[in-house]
C-alpha cells in the first residue's frame, strides 16, 4: 500500500517537511517514491504538486490526515489559503477607558451638530 505522507527534515525544534508518496513500510526518512512538494509549519509556508497528488489518490494512495487537510486548502498553484484573523489590540484598562471616553464625545458632538441644523431652520421659519 502507497501513503501520501510528511517526511521530517530540519533540525531540533525547526521542523520542516517533505510531502512525500511513499510506501507505508518504508521508515519516515526512507527513499520516497515521488516528492510532492514542501511544508514548513512555523511559517505556514507551502508548495505542492497538487495535480499530482490528486493523481496518486486517484491511483489508489492514501494520504494522512495532515496531508489531506494541506491538499484541500491548498489553492491550484500549490500555496497554502489562509484566512487573515483580524488582529485585535490587547489594550489596558485605562487604554479602554479612555477610548470609549472619545467615543462618547464623538457621538455627543455628532448629535450637538445634527441638533444645530434644525434649531436654524426652526429659527428661520419663524
Amino acid at each position: 500500500m502507497v501513503k501520501i505522507r510528511l517526511k521530517r527534515m530540519g533540525y531540533k525544534k525547526n521542523p520542516f517537511f517533505r510531502i512525500v508518496v511513499i510506501d507505508i513500510r518504508s521508515k519516515r526518512e526512507g527513499a520516497p517514491i515521488e516528492e510532492l512538494g514542501y511544508y514548513n509549519p512555523k511559517s505556514k509556508d507551502l508548495k505542492l504538486d497538487k495535480a499530482k497528488a490528486l493523481e496518486w489518490v486517484k491511483k489508489g494512495a492514501q494520504p494522512t490526515d495532515t496531508v489531506k487537510y494541506l491538499i484541500e486548502k491548498s489553492d491550484d498553484e500549490g500555496k497554502l489559503i489562509r484566512k487573515e484573523a483580524p488582529a485585535e489590540k490587547k489594550l489596558s484598562k485605562k487604554a479602554k477607558a479612555k477610548l470609549e471616553a472619545e467615543k462618547e464625545a464623538q457621538a455627543a458632538a455628532a448629535a450637538e451638530s445634527e441638533a444645530a441644523p434644525a434649531e436654524e431652520t426652526a429659527q428661520a421659519e419663524a
